[in-house]
């Protein structure tokens, strides 16, 4: 009963309630409290693309010392692609599009195409694409990720166009490669094209060799990465993966042209390969230099043959290993059906001179060997236009051919079956011309049968390659694989 008449009580009303007066007053006056300043506007954020054109200006300290500063690969066509833009070129409204996404997806499968993504500062692009991901635990404030969109952008910008040159004409490029570029190839523009159109996968890769021997590695290393599967597992084969990666690399520097029938010969594999419509037609087995007179890698075309050839014995074979024994006997000349000319190619009777006075220096006489059975071009020899002054011909020494290491001469090419591949240059161009026998050219004079229709020639430096779609390793027969595997990877442990 007490705590409901308390509770009444409190309320006002009931249980025998007094009432009481209500005092009254006047209400308090309010403070007077002075006026807050007002706080100034935050500065706008700027925008992207404003950013970006500040973190590529060059005013301060030029092209290379911004590039420096940014660490970038391909400044000049970072630049040149932000001048075809004006805009950034990989986000938009804020976020990043479907383009980046496949960039960053193609940079990740970099090694399928002997490529280390960590080249083209994929760990650091991923890390900034975190970053700006809508769902980032701390989310920077406006100006924070304005500045990272536009560093995202510059670095992205900057991977692709280096890759896509690496892999248009090799990682390290060496003259040969560089003497190669084409005044009209503009990497930004085909990039630009790209983005524009959703096609930068694309455009990321259509500047790699098309010559069947690059698609056919590349491809056939993907195939491989594919079945090792595990990091672990790759980690086991890196050597074999290096091996792989230099000879792409070797491609790039020099591919072959855009010939439908050619001839090309790998000289680690001694083998010469007609090749046409894509297809390999025919094998021939070859005799390559010797490491110490190594057969130079070129690109040529075979204008014409020769039947019944004479050979004229480079200066170096003459001077520095025929010279000694002509010391010995004179009559060395004769035994090998070999010939001596002076400098004014009047024949010389080796017994009249006094060869021990004769040096490697003022050696000044010619030596030749015509048609014969044992003519060290044999029967036939084929010619085209090089600065080595090497030629591709018959040899008496068959028995050489069944060696697995062919790596024998002073480096011109022995050929096993030279004739047969003059039957097949004759009908390519629709002649049926007899070719006279072995016997027949030793005992008739030079003839010279010139093509219509040159053939490609192609002599390359290999020591992998694809068959069948699986991976072919060869030796380095001129050890030239570990220098090339240290520029692109260091050291082995």
């Amino acid at each position: 009963m007490l705590g409901g008449c308390l509770g009444l009580w409190l309320a006002g009303a009931g249980c025998g309630a007094v009432s009481r007066p209500v005092l009254t007053s006047a209400p308090p006056e309010e403070p007077v409290v002075a006026a807050a300043p007002a706080l100034p506007e935050p500065p706008p954020v700027p925008s992207v693309a404003a950013l970006i054109q500040a973190e590529l200006d060059t005013s301060a300290g030029g092209a290379r010392a911004a590039d420096g500063r940014l660490g970038l690969q391909a400044g000049a066509e970072v630049r040149a692609l932000y001048r075809l833009a004006g805009a950034p070129a990989w986000t938009a409204a804020d976020s990043l599009g479907g383009n980046a996404a496949a960039a960053l997806a193609l940079l990740a499968r970099a090694p399928e195409h002997g490529l280390r993504p960590t080249d083209y500062g994929l760990p650091r692009l991923l890390a900034l694409r975190d970053s700006l991901a809508p769902a980032a635990a701390s989310a920077p404030d406006a100006a924070a990720r304005a500045r990272r969109l536009a560093r995202f952008d510059v670095y992205l910008s900057d991977a692709v166009l280096a890759f896509m040159r690496d892999l248009r004409r090799g990682r390290l490029r060496p003259y040969t490669a560089l003497v190669r570029e084409k005044a009209g190839q503009h990497p930004a523009m085909a990039l630009r094209a790209a983005l524009v159109a959703g096609r930068v996968p694309q455009a990321m890769l259509a500047g790699q060799p098309a010559n069947r021997e690059y698609r056919q590695l590349q491809q056939a290393l993907a195939r491989w990465l594919a079945r090792l599967g595990s990091p672990d597992s790759v980690a086991r084969h890196q050597a074999r993966y290096e091996q792989v990666a230099l000879n792409l690399e070797r491609w790039r520097w020099e591919p072959i042209g855009r010939d439908d029938e050619y001839l090309l010969i790998n000289l680690p594999a001694f083998e010469l390969q007609v090749v046409a419509c894509d297809s390999v037609l025919r094998r021939f087995r070859v005799i390559v230099g010797k490491p110490e007179t190594p057969t130079p890698t070129l690109s040529s075309r075979i204008k014409y043959f020769t039947l019944a050839p004479t050979w004229n014995v480079p200066y170096s074979i003459a001077s520095q290993e025929m010279l000694p024994r002509l010391k010995e006997d004179p009559g060395f000349l004769n035994d090998n059906n070999l010939e001596l000319y002076d400098g004014r190619n009047r024949r010389r009777n080796p017994w009249r001179i006094d060869w021990e006075r004769v040096t490697e220096q003022t050696f000044v006489y010619n030596i030749r060997q015509s048609a014969a059975f044992d003519n060290a071009l044999g029967s036939i020899v084929f010619r085209f236009p090089n600065a080595h002054s090497v030629y591709l011909h018959d040899t008496p020494y068959r028995r050489l051919f069944a060696l697995p290491n062919r790596a024998l001469s002073h480096g011109c090419i022995r050929l096993e079956h030279p004739r047969e591949l003059a039957a097949y240059l004759l009908r390519r161009e629709g002649r049926r011309d007899p070719l006279p026998s072995p016997a027949e050219a030793r005992e008739a004079d030079p003839q010279d049968v010139t093509f219509t229709r040159p053939m490609p020639v192609y002599i390359r430096y290999a020591t992998c390659s694809a068959e069948k779609g699986r991976l072919r390793f060869l030796p380095d027969i001129y050890q030239r694989d570990e220098v090339l595997r240290q520029a692109l990877f260091g050291t082995l442990p």
